[in-house]
């Protein structure tokens, strides 16, 4: 067995928490976990028996993660087509913008990774002079901060020289690489293919770990005595795969706590990007990608980025992009209900300080990563910035994830606002130069990279 008995009992508890939040009945199942021995068959038995847990009662909410069924819980008077004309070169220009302001958005939060809340970064950045936020943040707050993250001498102020790696960037891109190679009819096995190629494992995490993992060890099932010649070394053999019913299997289908998180929402944006003015091609796309990883949440929050990215292109109403992004989600899920709080709070809120303390109160549990929280957060910033530059500091000033949803802030107010709505300080330091971290990915000029992302509108509607 891969795992240690450790690692596989804490998954399985991390399982039994997340059926809970999701609302299956689990009274009584943490204390039978603690009673099954330390065998890999008790566990891996115990373990399947979490799949077919039964509803508490008062569970009101309906979550289906199959597109047929997503599809007939969403608003039955959405679009299901374009909703409006679009101009592909305005597009191209408006998603060029989009992803400049990711990458900003992205550097922005990246050294205030550390699950900060919007209070401890405001008090620091009020003790380094530097509040309101409107510039990357200087070596100076560090002092001020119970935490930063790894990068830090990295994406500060000072020492920024280039678009430092970062997961948010790399999925960004592989969106780009999946609909450039595939096309919108792309499938999982066609996402597994370009995974392996690209995705060194130590840039990702959660359930894109596992699903890297997963099929990086499903490989050795093509071993066949045969490719070895006796005195060692690798001849000639067929490789067909061998039937496998692994443990891995297991770990992946079952046990993986994760599924709900944002990991796949960071995925959004290139669908977002593709089909300007089409929120139902951008959701069916987004679902198609997140749901080779997560479920429920973690594809409704990926469904209505894209959708969202897609709206605003097209629509000058910022309350009516996000109200037109929710009709592609279930009505009865948790995402649809608390996302619709956030917008009505925000909406009733006279600035996006106001918006965040309503958000925080209601939702301030569900903090790194946890979805509901930061889409509130995120709508916030989108009803109050006056531009890109100006919308991700209010993005990362809310805490929590803030390279994540700085990056997804930066897209969709980029997508809203279009070129010309960024100042040229937040992309001078990065001397047009990105390092992404992906394997077999070469292009290192920021902007032929933007220019290269412009043209997928083009490749989808054309």
């Amino acid at each position: 067995m891969l795992v240690k008995i450790e690692t596989l009992r804490e998954r399985i508890h991390g399982v039994i928490l997340n059926k809970g939040e999701q609302g299956h009945q689990i009274l009584g199942l943490e204390e039978k976990l603690a009673d099954v021995p330390d065998s890999y068959d008790k566990l891996i038995e115990f373990s399947k028996t979490l799949s077919d847990l039964p509803y508490r009662g008062d569970w009101k909410y309906v979550e289906p993660s199959d597109f047929e069924n997503i599809s007939n819980e969403s608003d039955p008077n959405r679009s299901l087509s374009k909703i409006s004309e679009i101009d592909l070169k305005k597009s191209s220009e408006k998603v060029e913008a989009a992803f400049l302001g990711s990458l900003c958005g992205c550097i922005l939060g990246k050294p205030l990774e550390a699950s900060l809340t919007g209070s401890e970064i405001k008090s620091a950045l009020i003790a380094t002079e530097e509040w309101p936020m409107n510039d990357y943040v200087t070596y100076k707050i560090k002092e001020y901060l119970p935490r930063v993250h790894g990068s830090f001498d990295e994406t500060a102020r000072e020492y920024i020289k280039y678009v430092a790696p970062d997961d948010d960037i790399n999925y960004t891109i592989m969106g780009m690489l999946v609909l450039e190679n595939y096309g919108k009819e792309f499938s999982h096995k066609d996402m597994e293919e370009l995974w392996i190629h690209h995705l060194p494992i130590g840039t990702t995490f959660g359930p894109e770990r596992t699903m890297l993992l997963k099929h990086g060890l499903n490989s050795l099932d093509k071993f066949r005595l045969s490719s070895f010649k006796e005195k060692g070394g690798v001849g000639q053999s067929d490789w067909e795969p061998i039937e496998s019913k692994s443990h891995l299997n297991v770990i992946n289908e079952i046990l993986n706590p994760g599924n709900e998180l944002c990991g796949a929402a960071i995925r959004a944006d290139a669908y977002g990007y593709a089909c300007p003015g089409d929120p139902a091609l951008a959701a069916k796309l987004a679902w198609k990608d997140s749901s080779f990883t997560h479920n429920r949440t973690g594809i409704y929050g990926t469904m209505f980025i894209a959708a969202a990215i897609a709206t605003a292109q097209v629509t000058d109403d910022r309350a009516e992009v996000i109200k037109t992004a929710l009709q592609y989600i279930p009505q009865k899920s948790r995402f649809f209900e608390r996302s619709s709080a956030c917008l009505n709070d925000i909406i009733n809120s006279d600035n996006w300080e106001e918006g965040y303390d309503k958000i925080n109160d209601k939702f301030g549990e569900y903090g790194h990563c946890r979805i509901y929280q930061e889409i509130g957060m995120l709508i916030n910033s989108f009803k109050f910035a006056e531009d890109i530059g100006n919308g991700i500091c209010i993005q990362v000033s809310q805490g929590a994830d803030t390279d994540s949803f700085g990056a997804t802030a930066g897209s969709l107010l980029g997508a809203y606002f279009g070129p010309d709505h960024l100042d040229d300080k937040w992309l001078k330091l990065f001397n047009d130069d990105i390092h992404t971290g992906l394997a077999w990915f070469f292009e290192r000029s920021v902007s032929k990279l933007a220019k290269r992302m412009s043209k997928l509108p083009i490749l989808i509607n054309e």
